[in-house]
């Protein structure tokens, strides 16, 4: 039998059918013998096959993927993890305050979607607790900064239910994954979105100002004015996995637009004469924040450099 995978746990999967059923699963064995580095072979998303046994079924193949959404795993370095499976777009979630997102966590993930070619699309959520004059420019200057190489760039406030006709309306007839730091209120925002889903939200950390994990794993849910969405657990860092330094420049469109103008077909932006990206940066074209971020994934920092950088 055939179905997507719309929860998962860690070690048990559930699965819709076509027709609608849902069925409780575990991996075959010999998912764990090919050598696969992720911590979860198979993802909320995944169109897989299966063989019911009793009350449960033994998933025992992946369908192809068109594309997945993956980052280096926390707690096993070596390992990697896969957010989503065949998704159509992603909305990243970005607070400026209650916690504060990092430019340098957004262009990680900005670029970890463009490689996988998912289109991104910008959520700026808690519009309501910007009030002073400094806060409203400093999101005017973050979606300028995003809207200039062509992210589309949404406000809404969930607590207010502020902007979430234009976010249904992207949504629409699509699978949708939402991501982004613990506390951005990803749970909060499904919820006012569709009031039929009540998916359990907890408060800001008022000491550490972050986000605490309220869902602890990937689900997909069906929405009431059409499409799905999925939505993952909080996450504090975002490292990229499987992209070719070489290659990391593609993945900045604002850069990939004057690759061909560099003198050297091998450069990579960092250190060569005649190089349009850099001069690009001096003449002020390209962000210099993006720029630092795209030397900083170049050089593997991890997220807290990111942080401690003040990216």
């Amino acid at each position: 039998m055939e179905g997507i995978v719309v929860k998962s746990t860690g070690s048990w999967y559930e699965i819709k059918t076509k027709q609608g059923k849902r069925v409780n699963a575990r991996l075959k064995g010999k998912f764990r013998l090919k050598g696969i580095k992720s911590t979860n072979p198979v993802a909320v998303g995944d169109r897989v096959l299966f063989e019911e046994e009793g009350d449960e079924a033994v998933i025992y193949q992946i369908k192809d993927r068109k594309n997945y959404i993956i980052r280096k795993s926390i707690n096993l370095s070596k390992q990697v993890q896969i957010l989503a499976a065949n998704v159509d777009q992603l909305f990243l979630i970005v607070t400026l305050e209650n916690p504060v997102t990092t430019l340098g966590f957004i262009d990680r993930f900005l670029v970890g979607a463009e490689a996988y070619r998912i289109p991104a699309i910008l959520v700026f959520n808690k519009i309501d607790l910007l009030q002073t004059e400094s806060q409203q420019l400093k999101l005017s200057e973050w979606i300028n900064k995003y809207e200039s190489v062509g992210y589309v760039c949404l406000q809404v406030s969930a607590e207010q239910e502020l902007g979430l006709d234009a976010l249904k309306n992207k949504m629409k007839d699509k699978l949708n994954i939402l991501s982004g730091n613990s506390g951005v209120g990803k749970s909060t925002l499904i919820n006012k979105l569709d009031k039929n889903l009540d998916l359990r939200v907890n408060k800001i950390s008022d000491y550490h100002k972050s986000g605490q994990h309220t869902t602890t794993f990937a689900e997909l849910f069906e929405l009431e004015f059409g499409g799905d969405i999925i939505d993952t657990p909080g996450i504090k860092g975002f490292g990229n996995v499987e992209i070719e330094k070489e290659e990391l420049a593609h993945y900045f469109p604002e850069m990939r637009a004057l690759l061909n103008a560099c003198k050297f077909n091998n450069c990579v932006h960092i250190n060569e004469p005649n190089c349009a990206i850099k001069e690009a940066v001096e003449r002020g074209e390209i962000q210099k924040s993006r720029y630092q971020n795209y030397l900083s994934i170049y050089s593997e920092d991890d997220e807290e450099t990111f942080r401690a950088k003040g990216y």
